[in-house]
């Protein structure tokens, strides 16, 4: 084994780095591969786009974006979240072409955020809605995936919301698929899971990923049962396109219609499209800094750039918006990639496959695809998450399960939005209840009141601190102490100097000291954050 030698140079330790992790990343990067087949072509569906619109953008992020991104381990392409926003773009702009243009301004107006530094709205995120969302997103990956591991494929749209395009919801499509199962697919399903359950616990037959070798039990399993009674429907399988040659395969490209820059229309979708896109990109990538390993940190600013570029090359070739996506990353973490050379060669094998091998590919049964997913879910929203998160206390276990709640009923975005919601009131509680101490002392029959305020004071403490001052018994001396303060409120000042006026009707003698008339609000030290880029 070779040693790592401190004489190296730069470009040696690159190489050295890049050998170390190629045993974990290329294994990882098949897992992606085959998570990342069916859900473009999918979503691509659900989006009322061409299917090789889907292929096309999952290749884009995953060569375009990786090599241009700072984290290691985020996987990007086309993204269910954004299938409703794309299917009203792609019909009320009237065609794909003047669509495509919108994609193209979308990737601008993200460049423009990552230059402005608006990444760092993504470190505002509270860590219980952030593992609320991976724990949602681990149950939807169960729920969504289970009537494809039963054979019912015949809507694999990749939606994760919980009412889907087919008007079924999560919970009814479910109902539906266990009174229609297929019996190949059950058993393809069943062997899938045992096999990634049991394989890795096996060191020396771990060599060989467990779903590499779920994928090759699948093909296998399609063979086996097409001499059966029970063979397995055309719609439960993968289907990608098949080109014959580079003339046919460049000829699936579509250019955007740049005579509709004057439609306003165009813009106002690009906008929504890169607020959307940045919100769950910026959302994937705190997730999945999370379950990293290593516990790395992606520069978030230098994420939106690479967002940016990538969809302005998809919408430049027919391709779809595309975001950092959380199924996609966590299926890498948990196959143990450990470099963008993941991402990198996800993208590679998903544009070898729709070159070289799509019959191949088409052979392969959505429900051994929906076994790995199960998995993924099952590690995303194992039972240890929410004990843990239960220990940290209420005010972090209740935004946790809501979050959990409302992604699950209705969206990634807006479970996510009535998390933060929850949070921020927990926040607030907090807040309201810690603006001051006080200490009571005696002196004679006379009792001393000192009350020290706390560095931050706003006026969502004006009321806790109004009460206070309103129950303090006649004939006090009260000594209101400011010398902690960086900031106090101008509502929470004009009580504090209305109740001195008035307090000596009660007899209560009041001392302010070291507070002002006036405060400013502290600004940002700029300063340290422009000598860290400095190094």
């Amino acid at each position: 084994m070779q040693k790592f030698n401190p004489a190296f140079s730069g470009s040696d330790v690159k190489k050295y780095i890049l050998k170390k992790n190629l045993k974990k990343d290329l294994p990882a990067s098949i897992v992606v591969f085959l998570v990342a087949l069916p859900l473009c072509l999918g979503i691509a569906l659900a989006s009322g786009a061409p299917l090789f619109a889907g292929l096309i953008t999952g290749i884009i992020g995953g060569i375009v974006v990786a090599s241009c991104s700072g984290s290691q381990l985020s996987v990007s392409g086309p993204a269910a979240g954004l299938t409703v926003i794309v299917l009203g773009a792609i019909t009320s702009l009237g065609n794909y072409q003047t669509f495509l243009l919108a994609v193209v301004l979308a990737g601008v107006f993200q460049l423009i955020l990552g230059l402005v530094k608006a990444g760092t709205i993504g470190n505002y995120f509270p860590s219980s809605v952030i593992e609320g969302m991976l724990a949602a997103i681990g149950l939807i990956l169960i729920l969504k995936q289970l009537p494809h591991a039963l054979g019912v494929d015949t809507d694999f749209t990749g939606d994760e919301g919980f009412f889907q395009q087919d008007h079924e919801n999560t919970f009814s499509a479910i109902t539906a698929a266990i009174s229609h199962f297929s019996l190949a697919a059950v058993v393809i399903s069943l062997l899938s899971i045992a096999i990634l359950l049991i394989w890795p616990k096996f060191p020396k037959l771990a060599v060989v990923p467990a779903p590499l070798l779920v994928v090759t039990l699948g093909i296998l399993g399609t063979l086996f049962f097409a001499g059966t009674d029970h063979p397995l429907r055309a719609d439960q399988m993968v289907k990608i396109p098949v080109v014959n040659g580079f003339s046919e395969f460049a000829g699936l490209f579509t250019m955007p219609d740049f005579s509709q820059l004057a439609n306003k229309n165009v813009y106002i979708v690009a906008l929504t499209i890169a607020i959307v896109a940045s919100l769950e990109t910026l959302l994937s990538i705190e997730a999945v800094d999370k379950i990293d390993p290593i516990k790395r940190v992606t520069p978030t600013n230098r994420e939106l750039i690479a967002q940016g570029i990538g969809n302005i090359t998809s919408g430049m070739v027919g391709g779809l918006p595309m975001t950092s996506v959380i199924v996609r990353s966590s299926a890498n973490v948990n196959a143990g990639g450990r470099t963008k050379m993941s991402a990198i060669f996800h993208g590679t094998w998903l544009l070898l496959s729709l070159l070289f091998i799509p019959g191949l590919i088409n052979m392969i049964p959505l429900s051994c695809l929906a076994a790995i997913l199960l998995v993924t879910g099952y590690k995303l929203t194992r039972i240890s998450l929410f004990k843990h998160m239960y220990h940290k206390g209420w005010d972090q276990f209740v935004p946790f399960v809501i979050t959990v709640v409302a992604v699950l009923f209705t969206d990634l975005l807006k479970g996510v939005a009535v998390g933060m919601l929850v949070s921020i009131f927990y926040l607030l509680r907090t807040n309201m209840r810690n603006p001051f101490f006080y200490r009571i002392s005696n002196e004679g029959d006379k009792k001393n009141i000192r009350i020290k305020l706390a560095e931050e004071v706003s006026f969502l403490n004006k009321a806790a601190i109004q009460v206070v001052l309103t129950n303090i018994p006649k004939e006090t001396n009260v000594i209101i102490d400011g010398s902690n303060a960086r900031y106090i409120d101008p509502d929470v000042l004009e009580t504090i100097y209305n109740y001195k006026h008035n307090a000596y009707t009660k007899g209560i003698i009041v001392t302010l000291e070291n507070i002002e008339k006036h405060y400013s609000v502290p600004k940002l030290n700029i300063k340290v954050e422009e000598d860290i880029n400095k190094l």
